[in-house]
């Protein structure tokens, strides 16, 4: 049996929240030089002074401290998909900036810099979210069934089929489990797996944990 280990996020903070200001880190850019990660605008203006990192004291550089940071995307990435909330209100946040002050510009700046991407483009889901997916009976692995194609069985391919589900992102596997068994009618001597590909997925999964976990688009 998997056993699941819950999470509260405070546990978490002490890797999401820059150290300058105490917030969640936004933009988050790590100092190549030690590895220590903060805001962007927070980094910058405390290196406009200072040429030591404000955790370790290790020297970022001599003279142009700036050349030793680096935008630490996927950070960010995990920020905004562990923090409810967090990226829809940062991007509210830029965009009523830059209605304040339509002068104002972004150099080489994205959609994202001006607060124009919402959520879904993002990729980010929220639990009430409704995913669709598609799912099929599991016949082998995938050269297996290549192999059976390319030998002329191609009718039983298709007759497997696929069947089309909306179902809410919080949904863990167990429960999508116990669904398709009560609407194939599998009986209960039978153990029923979902597969990803050909690697089963753990009960405990919800369909938003296997949206980060593998390449899923919208």
């Amino acid at each position: 049996m998997h056993r699941t280990t819950r999470i509260k996020i405070t546990e978490l903070n002490p890797h999401l929240m820059c150290a300058l200001c105490g917030g969640y880190f936004i933009d988050a850019t790590t100092i190549v030089e030690c590895l220590h990660s903060f805001c962007k605008t927070c980094i910058v203006r405390y290196l406009e002074t200072n040429k030591y990192c404000p955790m370790c004291d290790v020297q970022v550089h001599k003279t142009r401290p700036l050349l030793s940071i680096r935008s630490d995307k996927t950070l960010q990435d995990i920020v905004y998909k562990l923090v409810p909330g967090l990226f829809k209100d940062e991007m509210k946040r830029r965009r009523d900036f830059y209605a304040a002050y339509p002068m104002a510009e972004v150099p080489n700046g994205s959609n994202e810099d001006r607060g124009e991407v919402s959520e879904q483009d993002k990729g980010n889901l929220t639990d009430d979210e409704i995913v669709s997916l598609s799912i099929e009976f599991y016949e082998g692995s995938r050269e297996e069934k290549k192999g059976t194609i390319e030998n002329g069985d191609l009718e039983k391919e298709k007759g497997n089929g696929l069947r089309f589900l909306r179902c809410p992102a919080a949904m863990t596997v167990m429960h999508l489990a116990k669904f398709l068994r009560n609407k194939m009618d599998v009986p209960s001597k039978y153990k029923v797996e979902v597969l990803y590909e050909d690697e089963p997925l753990k009960e405990y999964y919800t369909l938003m944990d296997i949206a980060y976990i593998y390449p899923w688009r919208r």
